[in-house]
């Protein structure tokens, strides 16, 4: 292993026991409301790694996009699962877990703008430029992606949306809501059934969409009241 392999290697092991820090920060008996940074901090270890893929003749190199975001969801789901378990079910309250994760979301996005600009070995054919965003594309003809990768990064994708959707659907049951704001809840949920629409059938993302739109919309009318 060369001299800066071994310097990455121990970077991106630092990044990671960063991140358990903050993952498994009620450990240590403090502040527990530091533990929701674990979402947001994430991002350090992910992104490195998906810079480490540009560097010729990295032990990463043969690593792609895909499974960074992979490895990024899969984490994301750890953090869920941690809150769903150890805090939702004591306090019923879900909205710092919530916004934190939708935190951590909207830098990785950033990130999408800003390291691909910097490094073109992370652009085209891995990833699609959206807009300022590079995003991989899971059903890209010019990516040669592993099937078994793909199918685990659709599985990891839906369980934290699936995670992050349900427990707020659980706080709002047996609540009094008029029925614009039962419009309203449906349709802050587009953007996340449009994305998982598109991972699985993009052909038919529209349709699915609009579906799931649709059952939700009969959920909520189901297990809320009339104010």
């Amino acid at each position: 292993m060369s001299e800066l392999d071994l310097t990455s290697m121990v970077l991106l092991i630092s990044f990671f026991v960063i991140f358990g820090i903050f993952l498994f920060f009620d450990l240590f008996k403090r502040n527990e409301k530091y533990s929701y940074f674990a979402y947001i901090i994430v991002v350090l270890p992910v992104n490195y790694l998906w810079y480490l893929t540009s560097v010729t003749g990295s032990v990463f190199e043969n690593i792609d996009v895909l499974m960074v975001y992979l490895v990024l969801f899969v984490l994301l789901d750890i953090c869920l699962l941690r809150d769903l378990i150890f805090v939702y079910r004591k306090t019923k309250e879900f909205d710092d877990i919530v916004l934190f994760l939708l935190l951590g979301l909207l830098v990785q996005l950033v990130i999408t703008a800003i390291l691909p600009e910097s490094v073109p070995a992370l652009q085209y054919p891995e990833t699609e430029k959206l807009l300022f965003f590079w995003l991989p594309n899971v059903h890209s003809e010019v990516a040669n992606w592993n099937s078994a990768v793909r199918t685990a990064f659709q599985l990891s994708a839906t369980l934290m949306i699936v995670l992050a959707i349900v427990p707020m659907i659980l706080d709002i049951k047996d609540e009094e809501l008029p029925l614009p704001a039962l419009f309203i809840i449906t349709l802050v949920f587009i953007l996340p059934f449009l994305f998982l629409s598109f991972i699985w059938l993009p052909a038919a993302a529209g349709v699915l969409t609009f579906l799931m739109c649709l059952i939700l919309f009969i959920v909520l009318l189901m297990i809320t009241k009339k104010e």
